[in-house]
């Protein structure tokens, strides 16, 4: 089950002035599973996105980017249970096909529409089954609709994963909302999922892209559940503008700072809830690394550690098991570190310093740590001012299950 994790309340998750979305069935996988989403922008919406470096990359990420530089986005459409990659030009064809559509139905250009596909690598997408759909999902478009949203966009997730803030911005009541999916597949460069977040500030369409970038990378790209980046990752902002607020010109401006903030608050929430909700995750882990020289070296050290199936195998036992920490940042590749001025701390307790054993450790300390389903891992590297923080949760045996079961 996931780690203190539910399904947000519906109520919870505000519509967002100037954006719609409708779901539909379209039995990609399952009959009778709603498995797409249209999302519609109201004319004058801005948006941008970031996504998987993933050199396999699917078809619709490759549209995504072509149709990001036309500008005038009006409309996303996400297809679960086939992920259109590794489909070569036909994958580009039959997702292109899919803008169309969508297109035709709502009197925009093809080059408006965002298309989205999760699921299943290397199948062609089944356009015969979702064209049919699109006019159902039309139907059924309302402002209200973030929650069923959040549902159709799942594949192995076991919980929905929305969220909202709202927050005062030049003046004005900004609200902005969130949705994403993922819980396998889940490691940055950027982060393996589908999110999207849409607000209805008003900011220049020329800050767009520094904003997503730079709440991806405290958000999104700290996150790892298995190590393996996906085909298809994508991370869209939307801002429709209709908020009110005097159009934000500025990254040095107040009024972008406490944009930045209240959209980081969506999309933190909805990236600790990827790896809450990872594949059979029992234990939802923060790695913190404290006092490095840069932020490099100290993310790289904690990626070490998040992503170590050996430390992760540990905490699904609730074995303090800690030397496979020590391991992990002695082989993280920082070259010049003297582990004899580090200190490693589990939750509260201070486990290692000196280059081994603390003196005050005991088994037993580590013990009650790691029957917490929340815990804390801090290494202070005392040689500067940097930091990073990474989320990951453990390796259990129902994430072999899951994954070996994938595809029936």
């Amino acid at each position: 089950m996931p780690v203190n994790l539910t399904t947000p309340d519906p109520a919870s998750l505000l519509p967002v002035a100037g954006v719609r979305l409708g779901i539909a069935s379209a039995g990609i996988k399952k009959p009778g599973r709603r498995d797409i989403t249209l999302i519609e922008l109201a004319p004058g919406s801005r948006a941008a996105g970031v996504f998987t470096q993933n050199r396999f990359c699917a078809a619709p990420v490759t549209l995504c980017k072509q149709h990001l530089a036309h500008g005038h986005i009006r409309a996303l459409v996400i297809n679960t249970g086939n992920a259109n990659a590794g489909t070569g030009e036909e994958g580009l064809r039959r997702a292109h096909q899919t803008c169309e559509a969508v297109a035709q139905l709502m009197g925009c250009a093809a080059e408006s529409v965002l298309p989205f596909s999760t699921g299943v690598i290397l199948e062609p997408l089944p356009v015969d089954k979702i064209l049919p759909a699109l006019p159902a999902a039309l139907a059924d478009l309302a402002p209200d609709h973030w929650p069923e949203a959040a549902h159709a966009i799942m594949t192995t997730d076991i919980v929905a994963k929305g969220a909202s803030r709202e927050a005062l911005v030049g003046g004005k009541t900004v609200t902005v909302t969130g949705i994403a999916k993922g819980s396998g597949m889940i490691h940055p460069n950027m982060a393996t999922m589908l999110g999207y977040v849409a607000t209805d500030a008003a900011i220049a369409p020329a800050l767009m892209q520094q904003l997503v970038k730079e709440v991806a990378d405290i958000s999104f790209n700290c996150v790892t559940v298995d190590g393996d980046t996906s085909t298809n990752d994508s991370f869209i902002l939307i801002a429709t503008g209709q908020a009110g607020n005097n159009e934000i010109t500025a990254t040095a401006s107040p009024d972008y700072a406490a944009l930045k903030a209240v959209v980081s608050a969506v999309a933190i929430e909805l990236a600790q809830a990827m790896a809450r909700d990872g594949e059979g995750a029992t234990k939802f882990i923060t790695v913190a690394v404290e006092s490095g020289r840069d932020h490099a070296e100290c993310k790289q050290i904690a990626y070490a550690i998040a992503r170590s199936p050996l430390v992760k195998t540990a905490f699904f036992a609730s074995d303090p098991n800690l030397g496979r920490i020590l391991a992990a940042i002695g082989y993280a590749g920082v070259t010049d570190l003297d582990v004899t001025t580090l200190q490693v701390y589990l939750g509260d307790v201070l486990v290692a310093e000196k280059g081994g054993r603390a003196a005050s450790y005991t088994e037993a300390q580590g013990a009650a740590v790691m029957q917490q389903a929340d815990i804390t891992v801090r290494v202070i590297l005392n040689r500067g001012d940097a930091a990073a923080t990474v989320w990951t949760c453990d390796f259990s045996y129902d994430y072999v299950k899951i994954n070996a079961e994938y595809r029936t």
